[in-house]
């Protein structure tokens, strides 16, 4: 399908994603992945601010709000628990969660799974796994879709970790 991968490998592709136990017979599939240099440890935090903000294009996904970029303490994320916000206004939820793994939540029927892959010489892979049920002609629009925003939020969440590795510990 058109736009279901960018930064993966076949072997990020075939593994198992904690979202692919919640949609049997998805028509959709998409798997992002971008390298961070820096720790798995750098890295979750972030992902587990996603609780706050979209962090892919904020003039679009956030209402024009900046998605904040320093690290806020979050406690760690919980199952039931929401999963993201837009604008303010709180969206899913969080249906899996593993800290400092993995963080499954589901949007408008989407379920999304981020997986922090640690590797050699402190740096990590950040993964992402979208799947849904949906129209087999929606599919194709919506992997687009997703293929532009998903990579935004990526390289951004990638920054950021990479920032505050370099500046030493996060602040909280």
């Amino acid at each position: 399908m058109i736009g279901d991968r960018w930064g993966v490998s076949a072997s990020e592709v075939v593994r198992d994603y904690p979202c692919d136990h919640f949609v049997t017979s998805p028509t959709l599939e998409a798997w992002r992945g971008v390298h961070v240099a820096a720790t798995a440890e750098a890295v979750w935090p972030w992902v587990a601010q996603v609780r706050l903000a979209p962090y892919s294009y904020d003039w679009v996904d956030n209402l024009g709000h900046r998605s904040p970029r320093e690290l806020v303490g979050l406690p760690e994320p919980r199952v039931g628990e929401t999963f993201t916000a837009t604008g303010g206004r709180k969206l899913g939820r969080i249906v899996s969660v593993d800290p400092g793994k993995q963080l499954t939540g589901t949007v408008m029927g989407a379920f999304m799974s981020y997986v922090v892959v640690p590797q050699d010489h402190d740096t990590t892979r950040l993964l992402l796994k979208v799947v849904m049920r949906t129209s087999r002609w929606a599919a194709p629009g919506l992997s687009v879709g997703d293929l532009i925003m998903a990579r935004r939020q990526l390289l951004n969440l990638k920054r950021l970790a990479e920032r505050h590795q370099h500046q030493g510990a996060p602040r909280e």
